[in-house]
């Protein structure tokens, strides 16, 4: 800014990533598939400073993690895999040139590792800064593709591509994946009305513990090498993600929930440890309380969350939710909104 130290300020912004339909086939070991997803606020918040490097310092970027508390400065020539390799690599992938120095501010409105898409949300906003500070040549899903290579090559940890896309995009989208890591992204059609009804019914449930879904995506690999090709259980996931299209677009949100209820056993079969107890607990009282549709998110496994789509009765929507909250263990919802946009990044004036 003129007349001030720093040269421009930039926020960004992306969504988090719940009841992904069709989730698991979108990875290399499926080679294709379609994901069905929805975006959700609130969002991750990034904020980029970038300030002139008259010291020529070359630990030139300083990071606060404001969920971690934690700050510290690194070189973006060599990012490193010590302290927070996830922001390293992706302040790295879109060089900034040595005359400049950045002060990166994260947050995060939820717990870390809740199958929510968190991390791929933290490198969608992070490389959206980034890319208004240099000049904003790249899309929104080039965006996604970047942040996707910065973990599968960067991190070399197992990733699929719908959190990306999802954070990148927003709303309700239809991922279709022809050959990983390629594919094409359309977004569902929602009537006012059922956008409306979806985001009334739908509850985010934190399962009390974070988890690691690159350390449960191995556990499952590690299965369908040893099954081999065709192995039915993730092949009956494929195709859910287009009945989930027809629903929404219809809004025949009963029909939804039944599909969200089908892929979330298809993803039992997929590999017991996929659903916990903890899980199972939640679905047993959504059941009671007439819920239409229950389902992990992401990965799934130990900890992590689910999305419920509750029944459209909002004393039952009530009862269900007092229920959850009775099991105690840091078992609790977490508040969101479908989010209608995905990516954003501005510069402040």
């Amino acid at each position: 800014m003129t007349g001030s130290r720093f040269l421009k300020i930039i926020h960004s912004r992306a969504p988090l990533r719940i009841n992904d339909i069709g989730g698991w086939t979108d990875t290399w070991f499926a080679g294709k598939g379609t994901v069905l997803n929805l975006a959700v606020d609130p969002p991750v918040e990034v904020q980029v400073k970038l300030l002139p490097n008259r010291e020529g310092v070359r630990k030139r970027v300083e990071v606060h993690a404001e969920n971690y508390a934690e700050s510290f400065r690194f070189d973006p020539d060599r990012p490193q895999l010590d302290r927070h390799p996830l922001l390293q690599f992706t302040t790295a992938a879109i060089p900034v040139p040595d005359q400049f120095r950045l002060e990166v501010r994260i947050f995060s409105p939820v717990p870390a590792g809740i199958s929510t898409g968190t991390s791929a949300s933290v490198a969608v906003a992070l490389l959206g800064a980034l890319n208004l500070a240099a000049g904003g040549r790249r899309t929104p899903l080039q965006i996604a593709a970047l942040a996707h290579r910065v973990e599968t090559e960067g991190l070399k940890q197992q990733s699929g591509i719908q959190d990306q896309v999802c954070a990148a995009r927003g709303g309700a989208s239809y991922i279709h994946m022809s050959r990983y890591p390629r594919a094409r992204v359309r977004s569902v059609p929602l009537a006012r009305g059922v956008w409306d009804d979806l985001n009334r019914r739908l509850m985010l449930i934190y399962l009390g513990r974070p988890h690691r879904s690159s350390a449960i995506h191995e556990q499952v690999i590690a299965r369908l090498e040893k099954a081999g090709p065709g192995f039915r259980p993730l092949e009956s996931l494929k195709g859910l993600a287009d009945r989930a299209w027809e629903a929404l677009r219809t809004g025949d949100l009963k029909s939804y929930g039944r599909i969200m209820i089908r892929n979330n056993e298809g993803q039992r079969a997929l590999f017991r440890e996929l659903i916990s107890p903890e899980a199972d607990e939640v679905f047993r009282l959504a059941k009671k309380w007439n819920a239409a549709g229950w389902k992990v998110n992401g990965a799934g496994g130990k900890g992590g969350s689910l999305t419920l789509l509750t029944s459209a009765d909002d004393g039952l929507r009530r009862r269900l939710l007092q229920d959850i909250l009775a099991l105690g263990r840091g078992i609790r919802p977490l508040p969101v909104a479908l989010s209608p946009s995905g990516l954003r990044a501005w510069r402040s004036f």
